[in-house]
């Protein structure tokens, strides 16, 4: 029986970025919807060709999307909250991207989606979805929100269209779609305590008509995607998969359902997974590899077995000939077999090949989404006709992989001792956090709701053409240093004249949070364009973590000195903590991932042991990344956190009791790891809550926090502006679950990706609220 290989999903923004561009022009009322979607249909048509001459026998349809494919299922379902107005017959281009960005109280009239129907206006003024982490990975999604009395109905064709336009191209593909029990375990119940999980009789008619469409349309499989099967579940929720599939099943005459999981293993799921009436089933072997003898024992003889064998999350080559003695004896005993990812391609960059500046040695153990999909047609080559047809390929590849298991550039003998050192007195600060606080409201003499920023504002096009040119060597680094300081200092003076308590010098040096410290740290190797989608058109390049990490030199006390001798007003130090640079990098696999937090975490310490001495009271160290290392599996929370709560303390207890530390998460659930977030013992924290209405700040509540929190007030991924008032009605609400000395003021996050009309207008509205609290 031939082997076949399938992708599960493909990159959207495309090999420069065009969607990224095209989305920002539309956004911007400089290209009309038009051309948005010619370039979207571009990408998808290239996309599909690009995976069938790779040598991909399933290609994937409807992977694509023009912001985020939970938005796209809640488009479908016709699952839009009261707030966006909506009334038409399907969703349309301006309801959908007002979900995902809010709409501005002058919004223009929706326009044609591409659908053939007319819409209705957009509600004005609507602020944006909810915003979190998708699973444990660094992409963005837009939380559903469902009420007790949720009606859905079909108001996206876009699974079926999609699937249409591949066909007329001459490619048959696999129309994808995000389960039906996932994508309400990953909403919200809003106004009333109800289980998402009752309204699945009323959802499963949308999916059957789905289904029923792309057969008809003559598609032969759907891939289903179900990750929830790789995290705890409650028995309703098991319960809840049997309900569903049952009814998807019967309904789909002559569609074939490969239900598709990853992230982990099945576990105490499986038995639930291999009891659905699917036709395939497809496991992470990446993530798991443990499940494969289980998931033989138990699958019927007649269960098409997706295998991940390529990993579909980081960025090394596979040792093929390994994959090829796990999967041999597979085939041995007749079963049906798909190679492919572990997961989407949607996590790692486009292609290898475009990054031909990168030092031999280490660009030859790299493997980008082009070059994982060519590895998984070499498998398959060497599974169905024999290893020695592709035997050169074979043993490249494996020796590429022990080339950097013993290449003596990853291993530097004085890291690997400091960070192995075990003194408990490295991760504890002098004094608890009463004592601290005294002697920093002292020194500090900051008033109530204190007002900051949390670090970056906006990158302008100025700023980046700046940036290119140096990069280019148009601008030599004199003329680009003068260029950075005078944007720093004109920035640092609007910050004094508009009110701001605690300044911020901007980061105009600064590409990336993790970027700019990866490049002056050792063992980290960066790309030009391996650029990765975090959320929408906000697309980041994650440095490549291959040996052992130092700080060669001081990373930012210049910068910091320089912006503190521009005002009497404290400035904050900026640093980008442990845990966040680990999980926003590609990281090495050949230790544990905790070894190479703490090699961070002793880099960024001593970076902010030399910005006391140079006179910093407050540094900043931000962990935005902290819970989405979370494992999906409760029993394996506690050793994670363990290791990432020590690698912050480690970074911030070499100071003394006067300076004062901060950080700051976003877009993550706090109630379930509160005590964590304690034991972090950092002086104030500042976290995202506009979107949630300061409904995050519940768990702080019920815990009591004892340290200093900044809720924020302004969403910041939105060009929205909220009123004084609005942002005065959130500190209320703050001040009626916490202490009102406790509060700080601020965004929910760092402001670079704004422009400068809305954050003016947004940071006086946002001053004007905190004078009224004070009042």
């Amino acid at each position: 029986m031939s082997v076949t290989v399938a992708t599960l999903g493909f990159p959207r923004i495309g090999p420069r970025r065009e969607l990224k561009t095209a989305l920002e022009a539309y956004w911007s009322g400089n290209a009309k919807v038009e051309a948005l979607l010619d370039v979207a249909a571009g990408l998808r048509a290239q996309t599909w060709k690009r995976q069938h001459d790779l040598g991909a026998d399933i290609i994937p349809s409807n992977d694509f999307s023009l912001y985020d494919h939970v938005l796209d299922t809640t488009a479908m379902v016709g699952a839009v909250p009261a707030i966006y107005g909506w009334k038409s017959d399907q969703v349309g281009i301006e309801t959908y991207f007002a979900m995902a960005r809010g709409s501005r109280a002058g919004a223009a009239e929706e326009s044609s989606c591409g659908c053939g129907h007319d819409h209705g206006p957009a509600a004005k003024g609507a602020p944006a979805a909810e915003m979190t982490k998708w699973f444990d990975t660094n992409y963005h999604y837009l939380v559903p929100e469902f009420t007790a009395e949720q009606n859905f109905r079909l108001a996206s064709t876009k699974a079926l269209d999609q699937y249409l336009e591949a066909k007329a191209l001459g490619i048959e593909t696999r129309p994808v779609l995000l389960g039906p029990v996932t994508y309400l375990l990953i909403g919200k119940a809003k106004g009333g305590d109800f289980d998402p999980l009752t309204l699945l009789p009323r959802l499963l008619p949308v999916y059957v008509e789905v289904l029923q469409s792309l057969a008809r349309a003559g598609a032969r499989w759907v891939q289903i995607d179900e990750p929830s099967l790789v995290t705890d579940l409650s028995d309703a929720a098991r319960a809840a998969f049997g309900e569903a599939y049952d009814k998807l099943s019967r309904a789909a005459i002559g569609l074939r359902v490969m239900l598709t999981t990853y992230f982990g293993a099945l576990d105490d799921n499986l038995d639930t997974a291999l009891s659905l009436p699917v036709h395939g089933l497809h496991v992470d072997l990446v993530r798991a590899p443990e499940q494969l003898a289980p998931v033989l024992a138990g699958a019927r003889p007649d269960l098409v077995l997706s295998l991940g064998v390529i990993d579909g999350r980081n960025v090394w080559k596979a040792d093929l000939n390994a994959i090829l003695d796990r999967v041999e004896p597979v085939l041995a005993a007749g079963r049906e077999v798909i190679l492919a990812p572990s997961c989407s391609l949607l996590h790692t960059p486009i292609d290898l090949d475009r990054e031909t500046a990168m030092e031999p040695e280490v660009k030859d153990w790299l493997a980008f989404a082009v070059q994982k999909i060519a590895e998984l047609a070499t498998l398959a080559k060497a599974l169905n006709g024999g290893r020695a047809g592709v035997k050169a390929v074979l043993d490249a590849a494996t020796a590429s992989v022990a080339s950097r298991r013993t290449s003596p550039r990853i291993n530097d003998p004085a890291v690997q001792a400091r960070a192995a050192k075990q003194d408990p007195a490295l991760a504890r600060r002098s004094s608890a956090f009463d004592v601290r606080r005294g002697v920093q409201r002292e020194k500090l003499k900051l008033p109530s709701y204190p007002t900051t920023t949390i670090g970056s504002f906006p990158q302008t096009s100025e700023i980046r053409k700046a940036r290119a040119d140096h990069d280019r060597g148009i601008l030599d680094n004199a003329a680009y240093e003068t260029f950075l300081r005078e944007q720093t200092a004109l920035t640092v003076r609007w910050q004094e004249d508009v009110g701001l308590d605690v300044l911020v010098h901007g980061e105009f040096e600064r590409n990336d949070m993790v970027q700019y410290f990866g490049e002056r740290l050792s063992g980290f190797v960066f790309t030009k364009y391996a650029w990765v989608q975090s959320y929408g058109s906000r697309c980041v390049r994650p440095p490549i973590i291959y040996g052992d990490v130092a700080r060669p030199e001081p990373m930012t006390v210049e910068w910091w000195r320089y912006a503190q001798s521009l005002t009497k007003r404290p400035m904050k130090g900026m640093l980008t903590g442990p845990v966040t640079i680990l999980n926003w990098s590609f990281v090495r696999d050949d230790q544990p991932r905790a070894t190479t937090c703490r090699q961070i975490a002793f880099a960024i310490r001593d970076e902010v042991v030399d910005l006391e001495k140079a006179g910093a009271a407050i540094i900043q160290i931000d962990e935005a990344a902290l819970r989405e290392g979370l494992p999906l599996r409760k029993s394996e929370w506690s050793t994670y956190l363990d290791w990432a709560v020590e690698s912050f303390r480690v970074t911030a207890s070499g100071v003394a009791d006067a300076t004062q530390i901060h950080t700051h998460m976003c877009y993550s659930e706090f109630n379930d790891i509160i005590a964590s977030i304690g034991a972090m013992d950092a002086d104030v924290i500042s976290i995202e809550t506009a979107r949630s209405k300061m409904e995050l700040l519940d768990a702080f509540a019920g815990y009591r926090y004892p340290a200093e929190i900044g809720p924020g007030v302004y969403d910041i991924h939105s060009p929205r502006v909220p009123a004084v008032g609005e942002m005065t009605e959130l500190l209320t609400a703050a001040a009626g679950r916490l202490p009102a000395d406790q509060l700080w003021v601020n965004p929910d996050c760092g402001l670079k990706t704004r422009k400068w009309p809305e954050v003016r207008l947004a940071i006086e509205n946002m001053v004007s609220a905190a004078r009224a609290a004070r009042a």
